[in-house]
């Protein structure tokens, strides 16, 4: 942990601090007392900020103009800008938890076989190295690593440039521990909820149900429409939610065929649970964009607080 970000609760404390800060070269002093006041400002108390979870779909969301981005819009509008924004994305998995640590996060455009505008598109936001280092300060169920060459991927990106479409809020990126499972992203999350109120903003950015495998792409384009078995999967993850209800969410591979089809691998679910791990009981629920894609796709979304 950076000297400068130490908390000094003693005399003794305190004195040791400026001694330490004595021994350290002009320059050196100076970014440290630099990244000090930056963490300051950043994560200076605040009201609660709310949570959310965001269906992101495909990544066109980030140049059409259709239903789904005119309600990541319309509550964009309902937001105060946070400080900085910790967002944990399906399309970050690694081996450990690392959070993006740049000044100046690139825009990843992590697909292919999409028309080329999609790939001139640019998020410009700057990066926030005093939250990267915050968080990996506050998670004591797990490591975290700062990360210096990630970015935003489009998990991110596509969908928060329609909240703050300014680009002039930080953002850093939380990855996605593949090795590790649900209960464990569920508890090491619970500890990132004081950040609520240090004025950042938490998303997550999946979707409940998304199983590529068996799109209906003759449907694509046309009406809302879904398998059974994703409505069913939907509905008992809202009722979930709106129950208070993680546990039958954390184990997900223990509630039958529905889930099973919904939810084929992980990566797109485990935003959610780092969204209701940080939730407070007390925080209004709100539900948008809660409509089926091509049968098996769900960009059911939710605002906590």
């Amino acid at each position: 942990m950076d000297i400068g970000a130490r908390t000094m609760k003693t005399p003794m404390q305190r004195h040791d601090f400026l001694r330490l800060l004595a021994l350290l070269p002009p320059t050196l002093l100076t970014l440290k007392m630099k990244a000090l006041n930056s963490l300051a400002a950043t994560l200076a108390p605040t009201d609660k900020m709310p949570v959310l979870f965001l269906g992101h779909g495909s990544p066109m969301n980030a140049i059409e103009e259709n239903a789904f981005v005119q309600g990541f819009r319309k509550v964009g509008g309902e937001l105060s800008k946070p400080a900085a924004i910790l967002c944990i994305s399906a399309h970050w998995e690694t081996k450990g938890t690392f959070v993006t640590a740049m000044e100046h996060p690139r825009t990843i455009h992590d697909f292919r076989g999409f028309p080329p505008a999609l790939s001139l598109v640019q998020y410009p936001a700057p990066g926030s190295p005093p939250l990267a280092e915050e968080v990996k300060q506050m998670v004591t169920a797990g490591n975290v690593a700062l990360d210096h060459q990630w970015g935003l991927d489009h998990g991110a990106w596509s969908v928060i440039k329609h909240l703050y479409p300014e680009a002039h809020v930080p953002v850093v990126q939380m990855s996605l521990d593949h090795t590790k499972p649900p209960q464990y992203h569920f508890e090491m999350a619970r500890e990132l909820a004081a950040l609520r109120r240090k004025g950042v903003l938490i998303i997550g950015s999946g979707n409940m149900v998304h199983n590529l495998g068996l799109v209906a792409w003759d449907k694509l384009d046309g009406a809302p429409f879904a398998y059974d078995w994703a409505t069913e999967a939907n509905e008992r993850i809202k009722a979930c939610v709106a129950n208070d209800d993680p546990a039958p969410l954390i184990n997900f591979r223990g509630q039958g065929k529905a889930f099973d089809l919904a939810i084929p691998t992980p990566e797109h679910f485990l935003p959610l649970l780092y969204a209701l791990a940080v939730r407070d009981p007390a925080d209004e629920t709100q539900v948008f964009n809660d409509q089926p894609v091509a049968g098996s796709l769900s960009m059911t979304s939710f605002k906590f607080g």
